[in-house]
């Protein structure tokens, strides 16, 4: 599989043992975990994360929620830069999920190894400040603006996306970012209804012929309280299907809130499918046979 290099870091994630990329939000306005947190509060969250399984942390300072007009970057710069300064001291590999150049570079310099941008690459220099510190780019499917609420008509979608990604990973190598630094993520939600996301997440074969990773960032997303007919906390037993997705697709980054849950989801799917080596040894811990009383 494809390595990622992060800033001097080296992941070798596979769609049997995936990089967990875990989320920490600055963001009150999150559409599920929204909080006004402290930044202490923050950091322990990272923590938390860290110590359940994940190998990234992705710090957000502005929602993807379409019904507030865009952030200026000096609010979300007073948001994401402290937390990622913290995170980063802990040892943590950290991603800063932004499409503002202004903010990308912010995080790089507090220590970023990593930008998610949702816009698609919408900002050239996004790209550029990436290339500029050595950090890894994720470039997502969208045709829509940020912060847009768009259902364009696809003839076929998941060609759509292949087609697109294509195009921004020529467009990012163009603008300096190694290809070991790249990632592609399909974009569920973005500008795709849940029908048309199910569709694209059926086909990521497609996509995986790229040769670069694939983040899933799926985590209660729009369609899976669709298909399950719930509102985005509850969504957790929805979220490790799609999550598990893709075992021969190349998808070995996923983006998620609930990263104990979906670690416990994969470790298990490993060992039943024969990726995962199972000891002839194993066995139960005493402590973890009975719940404590109380």
């Amino acid at each position: 599989m494809a390595t990622l290099a992060l800033r001097g870091r080296v992941l070798d994630p596979t769609p049997a043992a995936p990089a967990i990329m875990g989320i920490v939000n600055a963001s009150p306005e999150s559409f599920s975990d929204g909080a006004a947190t402290t930044l202490a509060q923050q950091v322990e969250r990272g923590r938390a994360l860290l110590a359940a399984g994940a190998s990234i942390l992705d710090v957000g300072g502005e929602s993807g929620v379409t019904d507030g007009a865009p952030l200026d970057p000096g609010v979300e710069i007073d948001r994401v830069v402290p937390l990622v300064a913290a995170l980063v001291a802990l040892g943590a590999t950290v991603s800063v999920d932004t499409w503002k150049a202004p903010v990308a570079r912010a995080a790089l310099e507090a220590g970023a190894h990593l930008v998610n941008d949702v816009s698609g690459l919408a900002d050239p220099a996004v790209a550029e400040a990436c290339a500029a510190h050595g950090a890894g780019l994720v470039v997502m499917h969208t045709r829509a603006a940020p912060k847009v609420k768009s259902f364009p008509a696809y003839a076929d979608v998941a060609a759509d996306v292949a087609g697109f990604l294509a195009e921004r990973l020529d467009r990012a190598r163009q603008l300096g970012v190694a290809a070991e630094g790249v990632v592609l993520d399909p974009g569920p939600d973005f500008a795709k209804t849940p029908a048309q996301t199910v569709a694209v997440l059926r086909d990521l074969a497609r996509i995986a012929a790229l040769g670069r990773p694939l983040l899933l960032a799926v985590s209660r997303k729009d369609f899976v309280g669709a298909l399950t007919g719930r509102r985005p906390r509850p969504r957790l037993a929805g979220t490790p299907a799609p999550a598990g997705a893709g075992p021969a697709a190349g998808a070995s980054v996923r983006r998620v809130h609930d990263v104990a849950e979906v670690v416990d989801f994969l470790a298990v799917r490993s060992a039943l499918r024969g990726e995962a080596e199972v000891p002839e040894r194993l066995a139960l811990a005493e402590h973890l046979r009975r719940e404590r009383p109380g």
